[in-house]
């Protein structure tokens, strides 16, 4: 159960593109809301704006994980592959909260994802029968999908490492839940957020870069 932490009666929140995330979320202990940002594409010089996102994390634990690159800048974070790796590798609790801005069908969301994975595990040999079979799970859940506005996907990955916890909330349904229980893939759709420069949102790892270039050199 997510549980969305309040100071006093009102939740402290942080607005990206207008939707108030919570700065803290709570499954097992409590999450601090570290990056946000948005996947968009931009079509004849206009951009389209598709989900805003949030980073929760351990902040303390990942702090600790992360030591080896303090006093680094954001630039050099930014386009650091070994940092971003050091950050999915990290045995720390993390939650990824992804809002719709723009309708679209889950299936479309879901073929992205998966597209994204695959390509992700084939490069480095890790693409078998059993991760095959995960990622389909994965695709069929998204596929009765419909994404309105406000429809929230969640992302929760466990300090056990190896497991995705996804759940879909939409205006006037219940909440629908999915367990990845594959490591490989478990670690890819982390990748596909929280990748570096080869992640779906720019603005994400540019926000991660600066949030903990800030955080480890405090």
């Amino acid at each position: 159960m997510i549980v969305v932490s309040a100071v006093g009666t009102e939740i402290a929140t942080v607005e990206v593109e207008g939707i108030p995330f919570p700065q803290e979320i709570t499954v097992s202990k409590p999450l601090s809301l570290l990056a946000n940002g948005i996947t968009d594409i931009e079509i004849h010089f206009l951009q389209i704006k598709y989900n805003a996102i949030g980073v929760y994390l351990e902040k303390d634990n990942v702090l600790a994980h992360l030591e080896s690159w303090k006093g680094k800048k954001a630039e050099e974070l930014v386009q650091d592959d070994g940092f971003f790796q050091a950050l999915v590798s990290a045995p720390v609790e993390k939650l990824l909260r992804i809002v719709v801005i723009k309708e679209i069908k889950g299936s479309q969301y879901g073929v992205q994802l998966e597209s994204s994975v695959r390509d992700r595990l084939v490069s480095v040999d890790k693409y078998e029968e059993d991760e095959e079979e995960a990622l389909e799970k994965v695709t069929e859940f998204f596929q009765s999908k419909y994404f309105k506005p406000n429809s929230v996907i969640t992302f929760h990955f466990p300090t056990t490492p190896g497991i995705a916890e996804i759940s879909f909330v939409t205006e006037g349904k219940g909440e629908a839940k999915l367990t990845v229980e594959n490591k490989n893939v478990a670690e890819m759709i982390q990748k596909w957020y929280l990748g570096g420069e080869s992640a779906v949102s720019p603005t994400t790892v540019k926000s991660l870069a600066d949030q903990f270039a800030a955080l480890l050199s405090a």
